[in-house]
């Protein structure tokens, strides 16, 4: 890449230094999040939960449903199926 001129091994280095900063801000979000949960779990909040919840309001409404549907269908299939509430 070198011999064909300085040009490419520029926009290279440009493209590499970009990754760079990026992958430095994304660790410092990550070191972010994970105090923002080390906090909820101090204050009593079931951090495994939260992040589940965070997950799943990533999803559509319908999808999310479709995928409890399915689970549903699952755990009865296997025994697992939670009992009915009393009424």
């Amino acid at each position: 890449m070198a011999t064909t001129g300085n040009i490419a091994g520029d926009q290279l280095r440009s493209f590499i230094e970009r990754v760079e900063r990026m992958e430095e801000e994304k660790a410092t979000i990550t070191a972010d999040i994970r105090e923002i949960f080390s906090e909820a779990k101090a204050s009593g909040f079931d951090v495994k939960v939260m992040r589940q919840v965070v997950k799943l309001r990533k999803i559509d409404a319908q999808d999310r449903l479709e995928q409890e549907e399915v689970l549903t269908l699952y755990l009865h299939a296997l025994g697992m199926a939670p009992e009915p509430a009393a009424e």
